[in-house]
């Protein structure tokens, strides 16, 4: 609907402003807030909104006033800021929350000073007996305030002191009090902590269940201090409602992220909801007694959720995965059994980021024990011959391309690999290329078998394939380990996006010196040391040894590979390419 429609429609709306159908009279005021968007000379109704503001008929002042702030701007709302004011206060709930909701929009939409001069109104308002009105009259006084940090103090001190007769209010005034106590040191405000504490005892169990779980959020805090909040919890957990039950395993859960000696008081309570109707529940509760039970349990708990797995949304099933990643931690002799239950899950039908947390925890195994690596990759080799996601094919490429040539018998991953140039799209087929080259460099006695599919690939349709198949067969002919640690297993030891800021300030600005490689930052460690005859130790670098535990983990080294960039940026790869022809010649036939 264009403007001159909705002119057109809003003023035939108007002629129904004398009907005395109260639900049509309240659809009128409906329409005048949604065609005031796109309608023109819909200020011509303030005269009537005004009236029906101020009139006596309660079931229309509460929505002239929301229809009135709609229409009202900036120049105009001095008019109505007395009648405002009233409405706030009035003894109609209906009419003070429509006139708090109204202001506070307002206030929003760039009507600052205007409504900080209501401030008494709200305050008096936050006085009031109706359960709503308060809560929006706290609201209103908190987003007036909020860039004032003492007088939030100030107010959240005096409501603490005062009490509130509205559980939604007080709900409220705990997640300022949060607020408060990150903003501040939570020693010197032992006040607000106490105030915590002291709503774990109410009589409303959304305010208890709001304060337990601020209580979790709070930094730092020690598993002491949580136990109060762990044991509400743990009552709510027999809960005859299936939502109190559900936010209090969930909470629950987290806090055996970080504190899971402090959750296992709760074991029996969660044994006993493995079994619940609620898959959700069930779900989390397995997880849970997964990070506070003994390994003697894990058998038992892991037969129990794969009885339901396929019942339950990738959002738990994600949940089940972060699980089996800290109990692998945790228990590293249950290894094998959690790493054959992530390969049947990665057999199932689920979305990426399903997949991904999958693959991430079989990385995060491979690393933490070498004696399931080979397992492992035969698992994600499995994966990759029918996956759909570009990245995770990549990703699990490269670690092949890592890992594979340490393996026992490196020459099982090749067919893998090679499946992967004849069927998948062109990234895929680039990284395949790029994980047969390592191959070829780190093991002599598939050299020659690695030069065969390099050939092969050079009829690749796709121009990036085809140089990096072109560019990793020379390298490998020259049978030289100096050329293949440089451009194949170590390739630009560099961070990618600092390499191509480097060069592109480099050609803007016109320079006779040569491009110095070592002003680029170093991001990866390499796979084996550098000969000296290639490249010099980059000035104030750390030399790490063959062997030695990398700062980062490999999964954060394979997010930040070189190869992943080029995968998707190939004209970056192909600036690059010529950049490393250009010094592999000068190293092949030196100047005299």
């Amino acid at each position: 609907m264009n403007a001159t429609e909705a002119t057109e429609t809003f003023f035939a709306i108007t002629k129904l402003w004398q009907s005395k159908d109260v639900t049509l009279r309240r659809l009128v005021y409906l329409a005048v807030k949604e065609m005031a968007k796109i309608a023109d000379d819909v200020i011509i109704v303030t005269s009537s909104l005004t009236k029906d503001m101020t009139g006596k008929e309660d079931q229309y002042r509460s929505s002239a006033i929301r229809a009135l702030c709609v229409i009202t701007d900036s120049t105009m709302v001095q008019a109505i800021e007395r009648y405002m004011k009233q409405a706030i206060v009035d003894r109609n709930p209906s009419v003070s929350s429509a006139a708090l909701i109204s202001a506070l929009h307002m206030f929003q939409h760039g009507n600052i000073e205007i409504v900080k001069r209501w401030v008494n109104e709200a305050q008096e308002a936050v006085s009031s007996d109706h359960v709503m009105v308060q809560y929006h009259a706290m609201g209103l006084l908190y987003h007036i305030r909020k860039h004032d940090r003492l007088a939030v103090t100030k107010m959240v001190t005096k409501l603490t002191r005062s009490g509130l007769r509205s559980s939604y209010a007080y709900c409220f005034l705990i997640r300022v009090a949060c607020k408060v106590l990150e903003d501040e040191e939570r020693s010197s405000n032992s006040m607000l902590y106490d105030f915590l504490e002291s709503c774990l005892r109410h009589k409303s169990d959304m305010v208890v269940y709001e304060a337990a779980r601020t209580m979790v959020n709070l930094k730092n805090i020690t598993a002491r201090e949580l136990q109060p909040a762990v044991s509400v919890l743990q009552m709510f957990l027999g809960s005859p409602k299936s939502t109190t039950r559900f936010a209090a395993v969930k909470t629950l859960n987290r806090i055996a992220m970080l504190h899971p000696e402090v959750v296992t008081s709760c074991n029996v309570d969660l044994e006993n909801l493995i079994s619940d109707s609620n898959r959700s529940i069930a779900t989390l509760a397995i997880t849970t007694l997964l990070k506070t039970g003994n390994e003697s349990s894990v058998d038992r708990l892991m037969k129990q959720i794969a009885s339901f797995m396929s019942e339950i949304s990738d959002e738990f099933k994600t949940v089940v995965v972060e699980a089996i990643q800290s109990v692998c931690i945790k228990f590293p002799r249950k290894h094998h059994v959690l790493m054959n239950f992530l390969a049947n899950m990665l057999r199932e039908e689920g979305g990426f980021e399903y997949k991904k947390a999958i693959v991430n925890t079989v990385i995060s195994i491979i690393e933490e024990n070498t004696d399931v690596k080979e397992a492992g990759l035969a698992h994600l080799c499995e994966f990759i011959e029918d996956c759909e996601h570009v990245e995770l094919a990549t990703k699990i490429l490269h670690l092949l391309g890592r890992e594979g040539p340490r393996a026992s018998k490196p020459y099982k991953y090749i067919r893998f690999i090679y499946n992967r140039v004849l069927l998948e799209s062109a990234p895929v087929r680039a990284a395949a290329v790029t994980s047969l080259a390592k191959f070829g460099a780190s093991c002599e006695e598939l050299t020659a078998s690695i030069l065969v599919l390099l050939e092969r690939c050079l009829l690749d349709s796709d121009d990036e394939v085809r140089d990096r198949a072109l560019l990793y067969l020379e390298v490998l002919k020259q049978r030289q380990r100096a050329l293949s640690s440089a451009y194949i297993l170590n390739t630009l030891n560099v961070s990618v996006v600092g390499l191509e800021r480097a060069l592109l300030n480099y050609c803007s600005a016109p320079n006779e010196e040569p491009f110095d490689i070592k002003t680029v930052p170093i991001e990866t460690t390499p796979m084996v040391d550098m000969p000296k005859s290639i490249g010099e130790v980059t000035p104030g670098a750390t030399v790490q040894k063959i062997g030695a535990a990398p700062a980062a983990s490999k999964q954060d080294i394979y997010a930040g590979t070189p190869y992943m960039y080029f995968c998707f940026n190939p004209s970056s790869f192909y600036f690059l390419l010529f950049f490393l022809f250009s010094i592999c010649f000068s190293i092949l036939f030196p100047t005299e």
